[in-house]
Protein backbone atom coordinates (compact mmCIF):
# COMPACT_ATOMS: atom_id res chain seq x y z
CA UNK A 1 0.00 0.00 0.00
CA UNK A 2 1.25 3.53 -0.83
CA UNK A 3 2.64 5.06 2.37
CA UNK A 4 1.14 8.43 1.29
CA UNK A 5 -2.38 7.06 0.78
CA UNK A 6 -5.02 8.60 3.01
CA UNK A 7 -8.37 7.22 4.07
CA UNK A 8 -11.08 8.39 6.47
CA UNK A 9 -10.93 7.56 10.16
CA UNK A 10 -14.00 5.38 9.64
CA UNK A 11 -12.31 3.48 6.82
CA UNK A 12 -9.20 3.01 8.96
CA UNK A 13 -11.23 1.53 11.81
CA UNK A 14 -13.23 -0.77 9.54
CA UNK A 15 -10.02 -2.03 7.91
CA UNK A 16 -8.66 -2.90 11.32
CA UNK A 17 -11.86 -4.66 12.36
CA UNK A 18 -11.88 -6.66 9.14
CA UNK A 19 -8.28 -7.76 9.81
CA UNK A 20 -9.40 -9.09 13.21
CA UNK A 21 -12.00 -11.35 11.61
CA UNK A 22 -14.98 -9.16 12.40
CA UNK A 23 -17.77 -9.71 9.88
CA UNK A 24 -20.76 -8.31 11.81
CA UNK A 25 -21.08 -5.00 13.66
CA UNK A 26 -23.82 -4.74 16.30
CA UNK A 27 -25.64 -1.71 17.59
CA UNK A 28 -28.50 0.76 17.33
CA UNK A 29 -28.68 3.81 15.01
CA UNK A 30 -28.67 7.33 16.43
CA UNK A 31 -28.34 10.64 14.64
CA UNK A 32 -24.67 11.04 15.54
CA UNK A 33 -23.62 7.65 14.11
CA UNK A 34 -25.76 7.44 10.95
CA UNK A 35 -23.05 8.43 8.46
CA UNK A 36 -20.68 5.91 9.99
CA UNK A 37 -23.37 3.26 9.61
CA UNK A 38 -23.58 4.14 5.92
CA UNK A 39 -19.90 3.15 5.65
CA UNK A 40 -20.58 -0.17 7.36
CA UNK A 41 -23.51 -0.86 5.04
CA UNK A 42 -21.33 -0.10 2.00
CA UNK A 43 -18.40 -2.20 3.22
CA UNK A 44 -17.86 -5.36 1.12
CA UNK A 45 -17.31 -7.76 4.03
CA UNK A 46 -19.04 -6.18 7.04
CA UNK A 47 -22.72 -6.59 7.87
CA UNK A 48 -24.67 -4.25 10.11
CA UNK A 49 -26.78 -5.99 12.78
CA UNK A 50 -29.27 -3.55 14.24
CA UNK A 51 -30.77 -4.80 17.50
CA UNK A 52 -33.87 -3.79 19.40
CA UNK A 53 -31.81 -1.85 21.95
CA UNK A 54 -28.20 -1.20 22.89
CA UNK A 55 -28.23 -3.59 25.84
CA UNK A 56 -29.19 -6.39 23.48
CA UNK A 57 -26.43 -5.31 21.10
CA UNK A 58 -23.84 -5.44 23.89
CA UNK A 59 -24.92 -8.96 24.85
CA UNK A 60 -24.99 -10.05 21.21
CA UNK A 61 -21.48 -8.80 20.48
CA UNK A 62 -20.27 -10.62 23.60
CA UNK A 63 -21.67 -13.92 22.30
CA UNK A 64 -20.19 -13.17 18.88
CA UNK A 65 -16.72 -12.41 20.25
CA UNK A 66 -16.68 -15.58 22.37
CA UNK A 67 -17.01 -17.55 19.14
CA UNK A 68 -14.83 -15.50 16.78
CA UNK A 69 -12.23 -13.88 19.02
CA UNK A 70 -13.28 -10.23 18.62
CA UNK A 71 -16.40 -8.12 18.24
CA UNK A 72 -17.52 -4.58 17.44
CA UNK A 73 -20.34 -2.53 18.97
CA UNK A 74 -21.53 0.88 17.72
CA UNK A 75 -23.80 3.16 19.72
CA UNK A 76 -24.69 6.81 19.80
CA UNK A 77 -23.27 9.20 22.37
CA UNK A 78 -24.69 9.30 25.91
CA UNK A 79 -28.01 7.49 25.95
CA UNK A 80 -26.87 4.73 23.61
CA UNK A 81 -23.53 4.02 25.21
CA UNK A 82 -24.99 4.05 28.71
CA UNK A 83 -27.70 1.62 27.63
CA UNK A 84 -24.92 -0.71 26.47
CA UNK A 85 -22.51 -0.26 29.37
CA UNK A 86 -23.91 -3.10 31.48
CA UNK A 87 -23.16 -5.59 28.71
CA UNK A 88 -19.70 -4.07 28.17
CA UNK A 89 -19.01 -4.45 31.89
CA UNK A 90 -19.96 -8.11 31.65
CA UNK A 91 -17.49 -8.58 28.80
CA UNK A 92 -14.84 -6.89 30.95
CA UNK A 93 -15.52 -9.21 33.89
CA UNK A 94 -15.57 -12.36 31.76
CA UNK A 95 -12.61 -11.38 29.57
CA UNK A 96 -14.32 -11.02 26.19
CA UNK A 97 -12.39 -8.87 23.65
CA UNK A 98 -14.35 -6.29 21.67
CA UNK A 99 -14.47 -2.57 20.91
CA UNK A 100 -17.29 -0.21 21.84
CA UNK A 101 -17.45 2.75 19.46
CA UNK A 102 -19.59 5.66 20.66
CA UNK A 103 -20.16 8.33 18.00
CA UNK A 104 -20.94 11.79 19.36
CA UNK A 105 -21.29 15.48 18.53
CA UNK A 106 -18.79 17.29 16.33
CA UNK A 107 -15.70 18.87 17.85
CA UNK A 108 -17.01 22.43 17.46
CA UNK A 109 -19.96 21.58 19.70
CA UNK A 110 -17.64 20.09 22.29
CA UNK A 111 -15.39 23.16 22.30
CA UNK A 112 -18.27 25.55 22.94
CA UNK A 113 -19.94 23.30 25.49
CA UNK A 114 -23.19 23.45 23.52
CA UNK A 115 -26.28 22.12 25.28
CA UNK A 116 -27.14 19.31 22.88
CA UNK A 117 -29.48 16.34 23.08
CA UNK A 118 -28.01 13.25 24.80
CA UNK A 119 -25.79 15.47 27.00
CA UNK A 120 -26.35 16.37 30.64
CA UNK A 121 -26.76 20.01 29.67
CA UNK A 122 -23.62 21.17 31.45
CA UNK A 123 -21.07 21.20 28.64
CA UNK A 124 -19.21 18.13 29.92
CA UNK A 125 -18.65 15.86 26.93
CA UNK A 126 -16.23 13.52 28.70
CA UNK A 127 -18.37 12.03 31.47
CA UNK A 128 -19.48 8.99 29.47
CA UNK A 129 -15.92 8.26 28.38
CA UNK A 130 -14.92 8.53 32.05
CA UNK A 131 -17.62 6.01 32.94
CA UNK A 132 -16.09 3.56 30.47
CA UNK A 133 -12.66 3.75 32.09
CA UNK A 134 -14.06 1.50 34.82
CA UNK A 135 -15.27 -1.26 32.48
CA UNK A 136 -12.82 -1.24 29.57
CA UNK A 137 -9.10 -1.96 29.42
CA UNK A 138 -8.20 0.91 27.06
CA UNK A 139 -9.97 4.09 26.01
CA UNK A 140 -9.44 6.93 23.54
CA UNK A 141 -11.20 10.03 22.28
CA UNK A 142 -10.29 10.17 18.59
CA UNK A 143 -8.95 13.31 16.94
CA UNK A 144 -7.61 13.70 13.40
CA UNK A 145 -4.07 13.93 14.73
CA UNK A 146 -4.16 10.76 16.82
CA UNK A 147 -6.92 8.58 15.38
CA UNK A 148 -4.84 5.89 13.66
CA UNK A 149 -2.42 5.43 16.54
CA UNK A 150 -5.17 5.43 19.15
CA UNK A 151 -7.34 2.96 17.26
CA UNK A 152 -4.35 0.61 17.05
CA UNK A 153 -3.47 1.07 20.73
CA UNK A 154 -7.00 0.37 21.95
CA UNK A 155 -7.54 -2.64 19.69
CA UNK A 156 -4.13 -4.11 20.52
CA UNK A 157 -4.73 -3.71 24.24
CA UNK A 158 -8.19 -5.27 23.97
CA UNK A 159 -6.66 -8.26 22.19
CA UNK A 160 -3.83 -8.64 24.68
CA UNK A 161 -6.00 -8.29 27.76
CA UNK A 162 -8.99 -10.11 26.24
CA UNK A 163 -11.28 -7.32 27.41
CA UNK A 164 -13.33 -4.52 25.83
CA UNK A 165 -11.80 -1.30 24.55
CA UNK A 166 -13.64 2.01 24.13
CA UNK A 167 -13.42 4.63 21.39
CA UNK A 168 -15.32 7.92 21.40
CA UNK A 169 -15.56 9.38 17.93
CA UNK A 170 -16.85 12.90 17.25
CA UNK A 171 -19.01 12.73 14.12
CA UNK A 172 -16.82 15.11 12.11
CA UNK A 173 -13.62 13.21 13.01
CA UNK A 174 -15.11 10.09 11.42
CA UNK A 175 -14.80 11.76 8.01
CA UNK A 176 -11.32 13.22 8.60
CA UNK A 177 -8.57 11.81 6.37
CA UNK A 178 -5.53 10.18 7.91
CA UNK A 179 -2.68 7.98 6.72
CA UNK A 180 -3.77 4.47 5.79
CA UNK A 181 -2.32 1.61 7.89
CA UNK A 182 0.81 0.08 6.42
CA UNK A 183 1.43 -2.72 8.94
CA UNK A 184 -0.86 -5.31 10.52
CA UNK A 185 -1.87 -4.95 14.14
CA UNK A 186 0.83 -6.47 16.36
CA UNK A 187 -0.27 -9.65 18.13
CA UNK A 188 2.88 -10.50 20.06
CA UNK A 189 2.86 -11.97 23.55
CA UNK A 190 5.33 -10.72 26.14
CA UNK A 191 7.58 -13.76 26.55
CA UNK A 192 10.50 -13.78 28.96
CA UNK A 193 12.51 -16.80 27.82
CA UNK A 194 14.57 -16.97 31.02
CA UNK A 195 11.43 -16.85 33.16
CA UNK A 196 9.81 -19.55 31.00
CA UNK A 197 12.86 -21.81 31.36
CA UNK A 198 12.90 -21.31 35.13
CA UNK A 199 9.19 -22.13 35.34
CA UNK A 200 9.59 -25.28 33.28
CA UNK A 201 12.46 -26.50 35.44
CA UNK A 202 10.45 -25.94 38.62
CA UNK A 203 7.31 -27.49 37.13
CA UNK A 204 9.18 -30.54 35.84
CA UNK A 205 10.67 -31.13 39.27
CA UNK A 206 7.24 -30.75 40.89
CA UNK A 207 5.62 -33.19 38.45
CA UNK A 208 8.37 -35.74 38.88
CA UNK A 209 7.88 -35.78 42.64
CA UNK A 210 4.10 -36.11 42.56
CA UNK A 211 2.33 -39.34 43.40
CA UNK A 212 -0.82 -38.24 41.55
CA UNK A 213 -1.87 -35.27 39.47
CA UNK A 214 -5.08 -33.69 38.17
CA UNK A 215 -5.60 -30.79 35.78
CA UNK A 216 -8.26 -28.17 36.59
CA UNK A 217 -9.06 -25.99 33.56
CA UNK A 218 -11.20 -22.88 33.29
CA UNK A 219 -12.48 -20.25 30.89
CA UNK A 220 -9.25 -18.27 30.58
CA UNK A 221 -7.77 -21.18 28.62
CA UNK A 222 -10.40 -20.38 26.00
CA UNK A 223 -10.13 -16.59 26.15
CA UNK A 224 -6.36 -16.74 25.68
CA UNK A 225 -6.58 -19.21 22.80
CA UNK A 226 -4.87 -22.11 24.56
CA UNK A 227 -7.44 -24.85 23.83
CA UNK A 228 -5.15 -26.70 21.43
CA UNK A 229 -2.15 -26.51 23.74
CA UNK A 230 -4.26 -27.72 26.66
CA UNK A 231 -5.62 -30.64 24.65
CA UNK A 232 -2.11 -31.67 23.59
CA UNK A 233 -0.82 -31.44 27.15
CA UNK A 234 -3.64 -33.66 28.39
CA UNK A 235 -3.02 -36.21 25.64
CA UNK A 236 0.67 -36.49 26.51
CA UNK A 237 0.28 -36.42 30.29
CA UNK A 238 -2.75 -38.71 30.58
CA UNK A 239 -3.81 -36.78 33.68
CA UNK A 240 -7.45 -36.69 34.76
CA UNK A 241 -8.99 -33.31 34.02
CA UNK A 242 -11.86 -31.33 35.44
CA UNK A 243 -13.20 -27.92 34.52
CA UNK A 244 -14.99 -25.24 36.44
CA UNK A 245 -18.48 -24.48 35.14
CA UNK A 246 -17.29 -21.25 33.56
CA UNK A 247 -14.80 -23.27 31.52
CA UNK A 248 -17.25 -25.99 30.53
CA UNK A 249 -16.36 -27.56 27.12
CA UNK A 250 -12.90 -25.97 27.05
CA UNK A 251 -11.96 -29.64 26.69
CA UNK A 252 -14.11 -32.39 25.18
CA UNK A 253 -16.31 -33.90 27.86
CA UNK A 254 -16.49 -37.31 26.20
CA UNK A 255 -12.75 -37.70 26.70
CA UNK A 256 -12.12 -40.60 29.13
CA UNK A 257 -9.78 -38.33 31.14
CA UNK A 258 -12.63 -35.95 31.96
CA UNK A 259 -13.87 -36.37 35.53
CA UNK A 260 -16.64 -33.79 35.56
CA UNK A 261 -17.30 -30.16 36.43
CA UNK A 262 -15.78 -29.04 39.72
CA UNK A 263 -17.86 -26.95 42.16
CA UNK A 264 -16.04 -27.28 45.45
CA UNK A 265 -17.95 -29.24 48.07
CA UNK A 266 -21.00 -29.20 45.80
CA UNK A 267 -19.17 -31.35 43.24
CA UNK A 268 -19.93 -34.95 42.43
CA UNK A 269 -17.80 -36.97 44.91
CA UNK A 270 -15.72 -38.50 42.12
CA UNK A 271 -14.87 -35.07 40.77
CA UNK A 272 -14.17 -33.57 44.17
CA UNK A 273 -11.79 -36.38 45.13
CA UNK A 274 -9.90 -36.12 41.84
CA UNK A 275 -9.32 -32.39 42.34
CA UNK A 276 -9.08 -31.90 46.09
CA UNK A 277 -7.07 -35.03 46.89
CA UNK A 278 -4.57 -34.85 44.03
CA UNK A 279 -0.99 -34.67 45.24
CA UNK A 280 -0.41 -32.17 42.43
CA UNK A 281 -3.13 -29.92 41.04
CA UNK A 282 -2.28 -28.17 37.77
CA UNK A 283 -4.59 -25.17 37.29
CA UNK A 284 -4.92 -23.73 33.79
CA UNK A 285 -6.70 -20.41 33.36
CA UNK A 286 -8.58 -20.72 36.66
CA UNK A 287 -10.47 -17.85 38.27
CA UNK A 288 -12.47 -18.90 41.30
CA UNK A 289 -15.77 -17.13 41.94
CA UNK A 290 -18.58 -17.88 44.37
CA UNK A 291 -20.74 -19.18 41.52
CA UNK A 292 -18.18 -21.62 40.17
CA UNK A 293 -16.45 -22.79 43.35
CA UNK A 294 -19.48 -23.86 45.31
CA UNK A 295 -19.35 -20.68 47.36
CA UNK A 296 -15.56 -20.81 47.84
CA UNK A 297 -15.69 -24.34 49.23
CA UNK A 298 -12.75 -25.55 47.14
CA UNK A 299 -10.65 -28.09 48.96
CA UNK A 300 -7.22 -27.27 47.54
CA UNK A 301 -4.51 -24.82 48.58
CA UNK A 302 -4.36 -21.84 46.22
CA UNK A 303 -0.64 -21.47 46.88
CA UNK A 304 0.20 -25.11 46.14
CA UNK A 305 0.71 -26.90 42.85
CA UNK A 306 1.16 -25.43 39.38
CA UNK A 307 -0.92 -22.42 38.38
CA UNK A 308 -0.85 -21.25 34.75
CA UNK A 309 -2.42 -17.86 34.08
CA UNK A 310 -2.69 -15.69 30.96
CA UNK A 311 0.79 -14.16 31.23
CA UNK A 312 2.40 -15.67 34.30
CA UNK A 313 2.74 -19.03 35.98
CA UNK A 314 3.54 -20.25 39.47
CA UNK A 315 4.89 -23.37 41.16
CA UNK A 316 3.99 -23.75 44.84
CA UNK A 317 3.49 -20.01 45.15
CA UNK A 318 6.66 -18.93 43.34
CA UNK A 319 5.56 -16.75 40.42
CA UNK A 320 7.23 -16.52 37.04
CA UNK A 321 6.21 -13.44 35.07
CA UNK A 322 6.41 -13.12 31.30
CA UNK A 323 5.16 -16.67 30.75
CA UNK A 324 2.14 -16.72 28.39
CA UNK A 325 -0.29 -19.58 28.89
CA UNK A 326 0.27 -21.14 25.48
CA UNK A 327 4.04 -21.11 25.91
CA UNK A 328 3.78 -22.62 29.39
CA UNK A 329 1.56 -25.48 28.19
CA UNK A 330 3.65 -26.16 25.09
CA UNK A 331 6.82 -26.22 27.17
CA UNK A 332 5.30 -28.62 29.70
CA UNK A 333 4.07 -30.90 26.93
CA UNK A 334 7.57 -31.19 25.46
CA UNK A 335 9.09 -32.05 28.84
CA UNK A 336 6.37 -34.22 30.30
CA UNK A 337 7.32 -37.41 28.46
CA UNK A 338 10.85 -37.14 29.82
CA UNK A 339 9.67 -37.40 33.43
CA UNK A 340 10.15 -41.14 33.95
CA UNK A 341 8.45 -41.29 37.35
CA UNK A 342 5.34 -39.54 36.13
CA UNK A 343 2.17 -41.53 36.86
CA UNK A 344 -0.08 -41.25 33.81
CA UNK A 345 -3.42 -41.81 35.44
CA UNK A 346 -6.58 -42.05 33.37
CA UNK A 347 -10.06 -41.40 34.60
CA UNK A 348 -12.79 -43.97 34.42
CA UNK A 349 -15.50 -43.33 31.88
CA UNK A 350 -18.67 -41.96 33.39
CA UNK A 351 -21.67 -44.25 33.55
CA UNK A 352 -24.60 -42.70 31.72
CA UNK A 353 -27.96 -43.97 32.92
CA UNK A 354 -30.76 -44.32 30.37
CA UNK A 355 -33.37 -41.57 30.54
CA UNK A 356 -36.85 -42.69 31.46
CA UNK A 357 -39.49 -40.84 29.48
CA UNK A 358 -42.62 -40.58 31.61
CA UNK A 359 -45.90 -38.69 31.66
CA UNK A 360 -45.30 -37.43 35.18
CA UNK A 361 -44.91 -33.66 35.68
CA UNK A 362 -41.52 -32.51 34.46
CA UNK A 363 -38.86 -32.07 37.14
CA UNK A 364 -35.63 -30.09 36.91
CA UNK A 365 -33.69 -33.37 37.08
CA UNK A 366 -35.53 -34.91 34.14
CA UNK A 367 -35.53 -31.63 32.23
CA UNK A 368 -31.73 -31.30 32.09
CA UNK A 369 -31.09 -34.99 31.55
CA UNK A 370 -33.44 -34.91 28.58
CA UNK A 371 -31.96 -31.74 27.10
CA UNK A 372 -28.40 -32.99 27.54
CA UNK A 373 -29.25 -36.21 25.72
CA UNK A 374 -30.44 -34.14 22.74
CA UNK A 375 -27.24 -32.08 22.39
CA UNK A 376 -25.10 -32.85 19.36
CA UNK A 377 -21.46 -31.95 18.59
CA UNK A 378 -22.56 -29.15 16.27
CA UNK A 379 -24.62 -27.39 18.95
CA UNK A 380 -23.67 -24.25 20.83
CA UNK A 381 -25.48 -24.53 24.15
CA UNK A 382 -26.21 -21.17 25.77
CA UNK A 383 -27.48 -21.42 29.34
CA UNK A 384 -29.01 -18.51 31.24
CA UNK A 385 -27.79 -17.80 34.76
CA UNK A 386 -30.62 -19.52 36.59
CA UNK A 387 -31.93 -23.05 36.78
CA UNK A 388 -30.71 -23.47 33.18
CA UNK A 389 -27.06 -22.86 34.05
CA UNK A 390 -27.03 -24.76 37.34
CA UNK A 391 -28.96 -27.66 35.84
CA UNK A 392 -27.01 -27.95 32.60
CA UNK A 393 -23.43 -27.26 33.68
CA UNK A 394 -23.18 -30.61 35.48
CA UNK A 395 -24.43 -32.64 32.49
CA UNK A 396 -21.87 -34.05 30.08
CA UNK A 397 -21.98 -32.75 26.54
CA UNK A 398 -20.64 -34.51 23.45
CA UNK A 399 -17.20 -33.64 22.13
CA UNK A 400 -17.31 -30.65 19.82
CA UNK A 401 -20.28 -29.00 21.54
CA UNK A 402 -19.70 -25.48 22.87
CA UNK A 403 -21.13 -24.03 26.08
CA UNK A 404 -21.72 -20.32 26.72
CA UNK A 405 -22.84 -18.87 30.03
CA UNK A 406 -22.21 -15.79 32.16
CA UNK A 407 -21.79 -17.09 35.73
CA UNK A 408 -19.42 -14.37 36.94
CA UNK A 409 -21.23 -11.22 35.78
CA UNK A 410 -24.59 -13.00 35.91
CA UNK A 411 -26.77 -10.37 34.22
CA UNK A 412 -30.14 -11.96 33.62
CA UNK A 413 -31.38 -11.84 30.06
CA UNK A 414 -27.84 -12.01 28.66
CA UNK A 415 -28.22 -15.29 26.81
CA UNK A 416 -30.99 -14.52 24.34
CA UNK A 417 -29.05 -11.73 22.58
CA UNK A 418 -25.85 -13.76 23.05
CA UNK A 419 -27.57 -16.49 21.03
CA UNK A 420 -28.00 -13.97 18.20
CA UNK A 421 -24.29 -13.16 18.25
CA UNK A 422 -23.13 -16.77 18.52
CA UNK A 423 -25.36 -17.87 15.63
CA UNK A 424 -24.13 -15.09 13.34
CA UNK A 425 -20.55 -15.88 14.31
CA UNK A 426 -20.86 -19.50 13.17
CA UNK A 427 -24.08 -20.37 11.32
CA UNK A 428 -22.87 -23.97 10.89
CA UNK A 429 -23.44 -24.54 14.62
CA UNK A 430 -27.08 -24.61 15.68
CA UNK A 431 -27.71 -22.66 18.85
CA UNK A 432 -29.60 -24.27 21.73
CA UNK A 433 -30.76 -21.60 24.15
CA UNK A 434 -31.87 -22.55 27.66
CA UNK A 435 -33.55 -19.65 29.44
CA UNK A 436 -36.09 -19.02 32.19
CA UNK A 437 -39.24 -16.96 31.90
CA UNK A 438 -38.00 -14.20 34.21
CA UNK A 439 -34.76 -13.71 32.31
CA UNK A 440 -36.45 -13.88 28.93
CA UNK A 441 -38.77 -11.00 29.79
CA UNK A 442 -35.75 -8.67 29.92
CA UNK A 443 -34.47 -9.26 26.39
CA UNK A 444 -37.11 -11.23 24.46
CA UNK A 445 -37.37 -8.44 21.89
CA UNK A 446 -34.13 -9.67 20.30
CA UNK A 447 -36.06 -12.75 19.22
CA UNK A 448 -37.32 -10.46 16.47
CA UNK A 449 -33.73 -9.69 15.45
CA UNK A 450 -32.94 -13.40 15.35
CA UNK A 451 -35.96 -13.99 13.10
CA UNK A 452 -35.13 -11.00 10.87
CA UNK A 453 -31.73 -12.51 10.13
CA UNK A 454 -33.24 -15.87 9.21
CA UNK A 455 -31.55 -17.77 12.06
CA UNK A 456 -32.96 -21.14 13.13
CA UNK A 457 -31.88 -21.94 16.70
CA UNK A 458 -33.78 -24.02 19.23
CA UNK A 459 -35.02 -22.09 22.27
CA UNK A 460 -36.10 -23.94 25.39
CA UNK A 461 -37.94 -21.56 27.70
CA UNK A 462 -38.40 -22.81 31.25
CA UNK A 463 -41.65 -21.42 32.60
CA UNK A 464 -41.51 -21.75 36.36
CA UNK A 465 -43.50 -18.65 37.24
CA UNK A 466 -40.91 -16.11 38.26
CA UNK A 467 -37.42 -15.63 39.64
CA UNK A 468 -36.62 -19.12 40.88
CA UNK A 469 -32.99 -18.36 41.79
CA UNK A 470 -34.09 -15.49 44.01
CA UNK A 471 -36.85 -17.64 45.50
CA UNK A 472 -34.22 -20.21 46.44
CA UNK A 473 -32.04 -17.56 48.07
CA UNK A 474 -34.69 -15.54 49.89
CA UNK A 475 -38.38 -14.68 49.73
CA UNK A 476 -39.85 -17.89 48.38
CA UNK A 477 -43.31 -16.31 48.17
CA UNK A 478 -42.30 -12.66 48.23
CA UNK A 479 -44.11 -10.53 45.65
CA UNK A 480 -40.82 -9.17 44.26
CA UNK A 481 -40.02 -12.64 42.91
CA UNK A 482 -43.22 -12.76 40.86
CA UNK A 483 -43.51 -11.74 37.20
CA UNK A 484 -46.38 -11.24 34.78
CA UNK A 485 -47.69 -14.39 33.15
CA UNK A 486 -47.11 -14.15 29.40
CA UNK A 487 -48.65 -16.12 26.58
CA UNK A 488 -45.28 -17.48 25.50
CA UNK A 489 -46.66 -19.49 22.59
CA UNK A 490 -47.83 -16.24 20.98
CA UNK A 491 -44.50 -14.42 21.41
CA UNK A 492 -42.51 -15.74 18.41
CA UNK A 493 -45.21 -14.78 15.89
CA UNK A 494 -45.77 -11.40 17.58
CA UNK A 495 -42.05 -10.60 17.29
CA UNK A 496 -41.72 -11.51 13.64
CA UNK A 497 -40.90 -15.22 13.72
CA UNK A 498 -44.03 -16.12 11.78
CA UNK A 499 -42.70 -19.50 10.64
CA UNK A 500 -41.44 -20.58 14.06
CA UNK A 501 -42.27 -24.07 15.27
CA UNK A 502 -43.85 -23.55 18.70
CA UNK A 503 -44.13 -26.53 21.04
CA UNK A 504 -45.01 -27.15 24.68
CA UNK A 505 -43.89 -29.78 27.17
CA UNK A 506 -45.02 -30.57 30.71
CA UNK A 507 -43.54 -34.09 30.97
CA UNK A 508 -40.21 -35.67 30.09
CA UNK A 509 -41.93 -37.71 27.36
CA UNK A 510 -43.39 -34.55 25.79
CA UNK A 511 -40.04 -32.78 26.02
CA UNK A 512 -38.19 -35.65 24.38
CA UNK A 513 -40.69 -35.67 21.53
CA UNK A 514 -40.41 -31.89 21.17
CA UNK A 515 -36.63 -32.03 21.02
CA UNK A 516 -36.79 -34.82 18.45
CA UNK A 517 -39.12 -32.69 16.35
CA UNK A 518 -36.83 -29.68 16.77
CA UNK A 519 -33.85 -31.70 15.54
CA UNK A 520 -35.72 -32.44 12.33
CA UNK A 521 -36.88 -28.86 11.78
CA UNK A 522 -33.45 -27.46 10.93
CA UNK A 523 -34.88 -24.80 8.61
CA UNK A 524 -37.08 -23.17 11.26
CA UNK A 525 -36.68 -21.38 14.54
CA UNK A 526 -38.02 -23.71 17.23
CA UNK A 527 -39.51 -22.37 20.47
CA UNK A 528 -40.29 -24.93 23.20
CA UNK A 529 -42.04 -23.81 26.37
CA UNK A 530 -41.54 -26.25 29.23
CA UNK A 531 -43.29 -26.12 32.59
CA UNK A 532 -41.66 -26.95 35.92
CA UNK A 533 -42.68 -26.23 39.50
CA UNK A 534 -41.59 -22.82 40.80
CA UNK A 535 -39.87 -24.38 43.82
CA UNK A 536 -38.03 -27.12 41.95
CA UNK A 537 -34.31 -26.35 41.65
CA UNK A 538 -31.23 -28.34 40.57
CA UNK A 539 -29.13 -29.56 43.52
CA UNK A 540 -26.19 -27.33 42.55
CA UNK A 541 -28.44 -24.27 42.63
CA UNK A 542 -29.91 -25.31 45.98
CA UNK A 543 -26.44 -25.55 47.51
CA UNK A 544 -25.32 -22.30 45.91
CA UNK A 545 -28.45 -20.46 47.09
CA UNK A 546 -27.94 -21.63 50.67
CA UNK A 547 -24.41 -20.26 50.59
CA UNK A 548 -25.45 -16.92 49.06
CA UNK A 549 -28.16 -16.50 51.65
CA UNK A 550 -25.69 -17.14 54.46
CA UNK A 551 -23.06 -14.75 53.02
CA UNK A 552 -25.62 -12.02 52.43
CA UNK A 553 -26.62 -12.30 56.09
CA UNK A 554 -23.03 -11.78 57.17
Amino acid sequence: MDSHETITVTEYLLQRLESLGVRHVFGVPGDYNLKLLDSIIDHPTLEWVGTANELGASYAVDGYARMTGFGALVTTFGVGELSAINGVAGSYAERVPLVHLAVGPAQAMERTGAVLHHTAGDGDYERFARAHTEVTCAQAVLRPGNAGAEIDRVLTTALRESRPGYLRLPADVAAARIAAPTDPLPRTEDLDTESLSAFLRAAEKRVAGASSATVLADFLADRFHARDELTEFLAVSGFPVSTLSMGKTVIDEDDPQFVGVYSGQLSDPRTRIAVDEADLLIRVGVLLSDTTSGGFTQGFDLEAGIDIGPYSAAVDGKRFDGVPMRAALSGLTKRIGEVVALPKLRAESAVVSPIERTDAPLTQHDLWDTVAAAVRPWNTVIAEQGTSFFGMCTRRLPGGARFIAQPLWGSIGYTLPALLGAQLADPSRRGLLLIGDGSAQLTIQELGTIARHGLTPVIVLVNNSGYTVERAIHGRRAPYNNIAEWDWAAIPHALGAADALVLRARTSAELARALDEAAQATDRLVFIEVRTDMDDTPPLLTGFADGVGARNSG
